[in-house]
């Protein structure tokens, strides 16, 4: 072989190989989606229905959208749930696919995974927490078992300590928090229950109010423990009614001592996560009905220590609820704004930060919520999974609907979506406590996505 031939060579399997490498890296990547600057709402458009609903389509409500109080007459409007048709199904932006993961379940509420990736699913009515397992990557629960049962309306959930290898798996009832011991891999509690926080002001299962779900997180350092307490009343109408350490967010050390309010007037701070940079305590809130169908806005915020958001006095700031016209001036100008509102009477319930690397890597660092859907509203909302973008651990003050579809038409959904994690192989999980269901979501490969037809059935 020639001098040149030779150097031509090994030209060639020189570039294979760098060729071959970057291929490697850009496998090794997050995948990304081509740039294209979202559609955003805003105004009196934003506040919308279920029919204006898109995955990708993005929400911007201000304080100047809010209307006086009502403005329209409060409406009890709830959803008929139905068996989803054999044509629906959820959407989701392009790109991703929507499969069942397990069906059959009774109340799935929260849903957390634990470090070794079993999704713990907390079955609120019958007290269960259940564990599901699945190989990595795979569509279906392989592995379907009661880890503790007996419980109190159970809905929270935490691992502890942080990290790759707990001890302990805490469970947050109506009034009380315990703990199990836990290792990696229990599909059983290995131990009896032990109470660490006996006295949560606890039930309620009232329309618009009685709020009974207790959520529990950690700080990052492991030092402290917050439980979140929703009110007893809607707007505290009834002065009879105890209101003491509830509409909260309480603190506590990871033993159940040095108690302390954290966090005050937050009607119902369902969901609640510990932002995994900044290590702020974050809060997917609801907000007070029977003021009309676009009060008060719903929201999810960073939550600020020895922070006031105004219930049952004031809302979104200085606003004074006419309910309590004059009461409390001297706290008008101590309200905390939320940073995020949303459309009035979504019900937001658990929200969780994405962690994961199988999204595209816009979707990185961003926050999932789970939209349970109005009843207080004659244009029906919710009933969807939403995204916050996040940059540097602020929230931009948008969200974007991204997994819609439930609602079938005015009167009937098949679908309402409660809980929200992030599984260990970067898909996102959805519980239904309507379709009695926990959804995967994944980008790019597996699952099923909804046909043309069935956009059109579901009001796309």
């Amino acid at each position: 072989m020639s001098r040149t031939r030779k150097l031509r060579a090994l030209a060639a399997i020189l570039l294979g190989t760098l060729l071959g490498s970057a291929a490697g890296f850009l496998r090794s990547q997050p995948p990304t989606t081509p740039a294209q600057a979202p559609k955003v709402l805003t105004g009196q458009g934003a506040l919308g229905d279920w029919t204006t609903d898109e995955p990708g389509l993005r929400h911007r409500v201000t304080l100047a959208d809010l209307p006086p109080p009502f403005v329209t007459k409060s409406v009890d409007n709830g959803p008929r749930v139905v068996k989803r048709p054999a044509n629906a199904w959820p959407r989701a932006p392009q790109g991703f696919r929507v499969e069942e993961f397990q069906t059959g379940l009774s109340n799935p509420r929260l849903i957390r995974t634990a470090p070794n990736g079993d999704l713990f699913v907390a079955e609120s009515r019958p007290g269960r927490v259940r564990v599901l397992r699945a190989k990595e990557g795979a569509g279906v629960a392989e592995v379907n078992e009661v880890f503790a049962a007996g419980l109190d309306r159970p809905f929270g959930i935490a691992f502890y300590p942080l990290g790759p290898d707990p001890r302990w798996v805490y469970v947050a009832e109506t009034g009380r928090v315990v703990r199990f011991p836990y290792q990696n891999g229990d599909l059983k509690a290995r131990g009896r229950l032990e109470v660490i926080v006996p006295d949560i002001p606890g039930g309620g299962l009232l329309r618009g109010g009685g709020h009974w779900t207790r959520d529990v997180a950690f700080s990052n350092d492991g030092k402290r423990m917050f439980v979140s307490v929703g009110s007893h009343s809607n707007v505290a109408e009834e002065p009879l009614l105890s209101e003491e350490r509830r509409a909260d967010i309480l603190q506590y050390d990871p033993e159940g001592k040095s108690f302390r309010v954290y966090a005050s007037g937050l009607r119902n701070a369902v969901g609640i996560a510990v932002h995994p940079e900044t290590g702020q305590v974050w809060a997917s809130v609801n907000e007070r009905d029977g003021l009309g169908d676009d009060l008060v806005p719903d929201y999810i915020t960073r939550v600020k220590e020895g922070g006031f958001y105004g219930w049952p006095w004031f809302y979104l700031g200085p606003h004074q609820d006419p309910r309590h016209a004059g009461a409390h001036p001297e706290l008008k100008d101590k309200v905390v704004v939320p940073d995020v509102l949303l459309q009035s009477h979504s019900a937001s319930l658990e929200m969780a930060f994405y962690t994961g690397r199988s999204f595209p890597s816009e979707y990185h660092g961003n926050a999932f919520a789970a939209e349970h859907g109005s009843w207080n509203r004659k244009r029906r909302t919710g009933y969807k999974v939403i995204r916050l973008p996040v940059k540097d651990g602020t929230p931009t003050g948008e969200y974007e609907d991204f997994l819609t579809g439930f609602v079938l038409s005015d009167e009937s959904v098949f679908g309402r979506p409660v809980g929200v994690a992030v599984g260990k192989d970067g898909s996102l999980f959805v519980s239904d406590d309507g379709g009695e269901l926990i959804w995967r979501v994944t980008f790019g490969a597996g699952g099923r996505v909804a046909t043309g037809a069935e956009r059109v059935k579901n009001g796309s």
